[in-house]
């Protein structure tokens, strides 16, 4: 007598899980344009490093004599794995079985992934596609009890668990369908977000649900589409596809640490630390009210084709991302000139805030390109309560404990210019930068309105004074007032960078650990 009969029940359960939901599940899966979970998994890891766990999860049902009549898998797939040679915790919902509506088992799995990768202090990489729940129906099998919905009644210590994660490990999600619910919230509570274009739709209640409660009528597309959430702040990126996705997962994984003990992996450059970029010379107009590109300034100074922008189209003035410095990884912000002159907008407060946190919780050193003309104005900005959103960031910057450097490319004024240098960062200065209180053309129309008014043509006056100022300004005072660690050639940019990158070396190593407070998102 051997085991062999309970060793092939096993084996066959795993056979059938591989299934899915089936071969129609999964060829209406594949008709509409999207992957199932396992092939995404396998998209997106090292070749042959997956290794499942609870593989045969899910539920059987047998005839008199034991025999598998039926067997239903967990729609969750969960495993260890490992990217670019460096391991993960991977999962995600199976859409093809109760379109991704957690079944017990699977409801199981998806907790336990966030368990998992808190156990072993490892990153969690999580596909989403699916709603919170479903409304049972009477039948046989395991609906005879209603399914689990989430969050379920013991909700507090399930978010506990995911603000404990999002202070801990690197967490990336994916909706990659249609995510309504509970799985939307993960999605946003995470480091990196992203949706897919065309294909997927981020939802807190899907159509039938708006239109029974507000009586309108919309597609998931026009609720919660790439088009709305690109703009909205929800999804950090937008991949083309679902490959794409899975380079975007890679990219933002290679620049974080296995977990907040570690540093951020270090990695060869063969980019010039001495390299200086002419362009920077001009770059900056000497007409004042001329812009240029900021972008351009970032691909000049940081290591080549290294930077990683976050969150592109939600709070347009202020650019965000993700780059190296002589291999080193870095959180880069800077202002874009071309939205609003780079004011500080309360999404783009909003957005300065939740990069602060993802830096200073995986210890990344931030290097700031300034260009701050201060906090955005006007009846949208007091409506959209952009002075809190503003001070928010702000104090963001000031909790910061990982090295702060700023290179002021043009000016800084108010107290939005507050939010680019942090606590004993060092400053840089370009022959460019001014700063004050307003902006020179706001000074003039404050302190001189009276005799502005008063002059036979106000605005030929106003233009004179504001000239005759600008003709009195020079570059010097900052430097010779030490008002800076140093006024800079901008060609020197990226070797003085290099240079602070090196300092910093071991402040970086001495710094892992705990924050005092986890990542908000």
């Amino acid at each position: 007598m051997t085991w062999k009969p309970e060793v092939e029940g096993i084996e066959l359960r795993k056979r059938l899980a591989l299934e899915q939901g089936g071969s129609e599940a999964v060829a209406k899966q594949h008709a509409a344009g999207r992957l199932t979970v396992r092939e995404r998994v396998g998209g997106l890891v090292d070749p042959g490093s997956f290794r499942e766990q609870g593989p045969m999860a899910g539920h059987s049902e047998t005839d008199e004599s034991g025999a598998l009549t039926s067997f239903t898998p967990a729609n969750f797939v969960l495993g260890f794995a490992r990217i670019e040679g460096r391991p993960v915790i991977v999962g995600g919902e199976d859409f093809t079985l109760k379109g991704g509506s957690p079944s017990p088992a699977g409801l199981r799995k998806s907790v336990f992934s966030e368990e998992m990768a808190l156990r072993y202090r490892l990153p969690l990489v999580r596909f989403l596609e699916g709603g919170g729940g479903s409304v049972p129906r009477p039948s046989s099998g395991e609906r005879k009890a209603p399914p689990p919905s989430a969050p379920p009644a013991n909700a507090p210590p399930r978010f506990m668990s995911i603000a404990r994660l999002l202070g801990e490990v690197p967490v990336v999600s994916a909706a990659v369908g249609a995510t309504a619910g509970f799985p939307a919230a993960r999605l946003v509570a995470s480091h990196f977000s992203l949706m897919i274009r065309e294909t997927s739709q981020v939802l807190i209640g899907g159509p039938r649900l708006v239109e029974r409660a507000v009586g309108q009528s919309m597609t998931k597309e026009e609720l919660g589409g790439y088009r709305v959430h690109q703009a909205s702040g929800v999804v950090d990126n937008v991949a083309n596809d679902e490959k794409h996705a899975f380079e975007l997962i890679r990219r933002f994984l290679g620049y974080l640490p296995t977990n907040i003990s570690d540093v951020a992996p270090v990695t060869a450059c063969d980019d010039p630390t001495g390299r200086e970029a002419e362009e920077l010379l001009s770059i900056v107009p000497r007409e004042r009210r001329k812009v240029y590109k900021m972008r351009r300034v970032l691909d000049a100074v940081l290591d080549e084709g290294s930077f990683f922008e976050l969150t592109p189209g939600w709070g347009r003035t202020q650019i965000t991302g993700l780059a190296r410095l002589d291999g080193q990884p870095v959180g880069v912000m800077a202002n874009d000139p071309h939205f609003y002159a780079g004011a500080m907008t309360a999404d783009g407060a909003q957005k300065v805030r939740r990069f602060l946190d993802l830096c200073d919780t995986f210890h990344l050193p931030i290097v700031s390109f300034v260009d701050e003309p201060g906090f955005m104005i006007g009846p949208d900005a007091e409506r959209t309560a952009t002075i809190r959103h503003g001070m928010a960031a702000l104090c963001a910057v000031m909790q910061c404990s990982v090295p702060f450097v700023s290179v002021i490319v043009r000016k800084v004024f108010g107290v939005a210019g507050a939010a680019h240098f942090g606590p004993g960062g060092e400053v840089f200065a370009w022959p460019s930068a001014e700063s004050g209180a307003l902006p020179l053309e706001g000074g003039v129309a404050v302190a001189f309105h009276r005799q502005i008014a008063a002059a036979p043509d106000p605005e030929a006056f106003r233009r004179e004074l504001e000239e005759k100022l600008v003709a009195q300004r020079n570059p010097y005072g900052r430097g010779e007032g030490f008002g800076a660690n140093d006024l800079i050639d901008p060609r020197q940019t990226r070797p003085v960078l290099c240079d602070w990158v090196d300092r910093i070396q071991m402040r970086l190593r001495e710094h892992t650990g705990p924050r005092s407070y986890t990542y908000r998102p």
